[in-house]
């Protein structure tokens, strides 16, 4: 397959173009006769014509050998991908006339190619569902889908006999979830939000040249080294601020994690939320100072709730990438499922116990491992439920404001 690959590369590239000349010359050979569209578009037509024989021979010569029908040489299809290519080639050269609507034939077979993205988009996202369901059903035929809901103690070691159930409770993990999720949210939407404030509607074109490019930068760092700075920086500034003020604090502690993934996730908010409130029309703002309004006033008033729909959406972005987060919770945080209130304490996330859950040594069917579709199938569903709900609430606020 690798060799066939190769071949197409190094080889049909040259053919392509060639054939694109070809037909770009044949439109162009005799200058008193019009063609119906411009020469480029019949070397694009006599091009796709050439390339589709080779696309259908590549894949069906692919799924033969997958499936180990019979035995087909590289030969052979080097060859068949010849014939075919030239003998699609020829064809193609002959219908290239000045009747033919090659402009007209070329934006159809776009049309369905962006129709084919779309579904591979759609088809990607449902197989990822399916997946996740089918495994997630089996995990449910061990143990009680409503004891995996409500359960407070998460023991998968534990889980050797016929009665499991009590010892899969998710509680502790989502728990953890949401409170270092609820922290980093704390830190990143404050701070991304006015920053965005301050070089939308405040700062000079010289300054926002500098801060944005810096700010973005964040975006860009590797999450292994903010684990490392968390762990290493965060961590035991925490657990010396704890001592100061009398209290106690685990160097695993939910609070650290939580503050450097909300400095993470802070050009998400910043980047998005700058480039809504600079897209509010200009003439809102003026209008505003028409009626007497300050420059404060106006964006309290008047530029946050016209742009609240992107805001949201920038919000959304932000908690999505909160709570996919992974490393740096296993590198600050720990992996004790903790039902606790007290940020100072370890937890752990659910998607740091389904990477654990994976990545043991355990049968691939044992409760332990299947978990992790269990865990996963349920984040899916509360990730669903907060993006319809801001999907209402993006809607309501732009049907206002249009």
């Amino acid at each position: 397959m690798l060799d066939i690959l190769s071949y197409l590369i190094i080889g049909f590239t040259p053919l392509l173009l060639i054939a694109f000349w070809l037909g770009k010359k044949q439109a162009v050979h005799d200058k008193n006769i019009r063609f119906n569209s411009q020469p480029e578009y019949y070397g694009y037509y006599t091009s796709l014509m050439m390339l589709w024989p080779v696309i259908l021979i590549t894949v069906i010569s692919s799924i033969i050998q997958k499936i180990n029908l019979f035995s087909l040489p590289n030969s052979m299809v080097i060859v068949a991908l010849v014939l075919a290519s030239g003998l699609s080639l020829w064809l193609s050269l002959r219908n290239v006339q000045p009747h033919f609507r090659a402009r007209q034939w070329i934006e159809s077979k776009i049309y369905y190619l962006l129709i084919a993205a779309a579904l591979i988009s759609i088809l990607t996202t449902l197989g990822i569902v399916l997946a996740i369901v089918f495994e997630a059903v089996r995990f449910f035929e061990l143990v009680s889908f409503w004891d995996f809901l409500t359960g407070t103690q998460w023991n998968p070691d534990a889980a050797h006999g016929t009665d499991i159930g009590g010892l899969f409770g998710s509680v502790p993990i989502f728990a953890g979830t949401f409170m270092i999720t609820a922290i980093a949210l704390a830190v990143a939407i404050p701070i991304g939000l006015l920053s965005a404030i301050y070089m939308s509607e405040y700062a000079s074109t010289r300054i926002r040249d500098i801060a944005k490019p810096m700010l973005e930068v964040l975006a860009g760092i590797p999450t292994v080294v903010y684990g490392f700075f968390a762990a290493i920086t965060v961590s035991p500034l925490v657990v010396d601020f704890a001592l100061s003020l009398g209290m106690h604090a685990d160097y695993t502690n939910a609070l650290a994690p939580g503050i450097v993934m909300g400095i993470m996730i802070i050009p998400f908010v910043s980047s998005l939320s700058d480039d809504v409130i600079r897209a509010v029309p200009q003439s809102m703002r003026d209008g505003s100072a028409a009626l007497g309004m300050t420059h404060s006033e106006t964006i309290v008033h008047i530029v946050l709730p016209a742009a609240l729909p992107g805001i949201v959406a920038a919000f959304l972005l932000a908690l999505s990438r909160a709570i996919g987060e992974t490393m740096i919770v296993v590198m600050a945080a720990g992996l004790r499922p903790n039902l606790s209130w007290n940020p100072l304490e370890g937890m752990t996330t659910v998607t740091v116990r389904i990477v654990d859950a994976l990545t043991g040594d355990q049968a691939f069917d044992s409760p332990e491992t299947l978990s992790a579709f269990g865990l996963g199938l349920v984040l899916l569903s509360v990730t669903l439920t907060l993006n319809v709900l801001s999907i209402a609430i993006v809607r309501r606020f732009r049907e206002k404001y249009a």
